[in-house]
């Protein structure tokens, strides 16, 4: 399929009502308001395509740069190229999602969360954060560098009451993530959310709130599912 082609398909799938709630979610114009479930019978026809994933975030339509990142090749997709996408993210579900989707699912996923957290950029801080998370969900805990783990957990505790706004918010999942994923952290996550305190974020006027570590993590604990490792990023 070409760019137009795709175009084509994402205009066909249109809504009015999904556009205004991405919108008061921070999306600006362009954009369609495509259903990811849509978007996902687009992936069926596509499969992954390097290419035109590129071609597609470059149009700046923010259900095309969406569908970007359900496309990439990780296999292919360069570290400048995603540091580019972080840049370039026009609001948090491309930097946050799409766009740390992709980056953890390549070999320098961890490298290149670990690079972007240090940015002032709010976007690419934050898409950072998500990439990190991401790859530590996604990664045999025998290939995770533990105390690179831990390091960071004790830089969330120092440093995220005085982050940016959508830097609080994945700094707050990543010690989610942390103590889901990783054997032996649970406690650890916990009480590290209870050190730095209720997270504030400007959620944009939407319903959206700052998920809770502990009673998430203990869901977690009761329902057995720490340490279960997701077999991919992209959902």
């Amino acid at each position: 399929m070409t760019v137009d082609d795709v175009i084509q398909e994402l205009q066909g799938y249109a809504s009015e009502s999904t556009k205004k709630i991405l919108m008061r979610h921070g999306a600006p114009e362009p954009i369609y308001g495509v259903k990811v479930g849509d978007m996902k019978k687009i992936v069926k026809k596509i499969k992954k395509d390097h290419e035109l994933s590129l071609e597609l975030y470059k149009t700046g339509n923010s259900d095309a740069m969406y569908l970007a990142g359900l496309i990439a090749d990780e296999k292919q997709i360069t570290k400048a190229q995603l540091t580019d996408w972080a840049t370039t993210a026009t609001y948090s579900m491309i930097s946050e999602y799409a766009v740390a989707w992709v980056a953890s699912e390549t070999p320098h996923g961890w490298n290149i969360g670990m690079e972007w957290i240090d940015s002032d950029n709010e976007k690419i801080a934050s898409a950072g954060w998500s990439t990190l998370s991401n790859y530590i969900s996604i990664t045999p805990d025998k290939d995770i560098d533990i105390p690179a783990v831990k390091a960071l957990i004790n830089r969330v505790i120092k440093d995220l009451q005085g982050s940016q706004n959508r830097v609080k918010y994945t700094m707050n999942r990543f010690i989610i993530c942390a103590g889901t994923y990783v054997h032996g952290l649970t406690q650890e996550a916990m009480k590290a959310s209870e050190q730095y305190g209720k997270v504030e974020v400007d959620m944009n006027g939407t319903a959206c709130k700052v998920p809770v570590v502990g009673s998430y993590l203990q869901k977690m604990v009761d329902g057995s599912r720490i340490g279960i490792k997701r077999k991919q990023a992209r959902c």
